[in-house]
């Protein structure tokens, strides 16, 4: 347990700071199956789905939240499906 002051600060800091990160680490997750999946299906709007799933990996990697070479791979993989998809219509 912390001792003193500044150290029980820290504590409450962090746990707020966990708390949001995971709120927006299930959010990014959330956006990356609803991509994969109207790709999967051929949806009309996977190609709008796409580009604000590749916003907010872009925006999640800028605040430290996964690494760009995490959101360039996560990228890249939707990008290779959702061409993979288009050439089997």
């Amino acid at each position: 347990m912390a001792n003193n002051k500044q150290s029980k600060k820290r504590i409450l800091i962090n746990d707020k700071k966990n708390a949001q990160n995971t709120v927006l680490r299930s959010e990014l997750r959330t956006e990356i199956k609803k991509t994969k999946v109207a790709i999967a299906n051929g949806a009309d709007n996977s190609a709008e789905l796409q580009a604000n799933c590749a916003k907010t990996l872009d925006q999640a990697a800028a605040k430290g939240l996964i690494s760009k070479k995490t959101a360039s791979r996560k990228k890249s993989r939707i990008a290779r499906a959702a061409n993979k998809a288009a050439k089997a219509e």
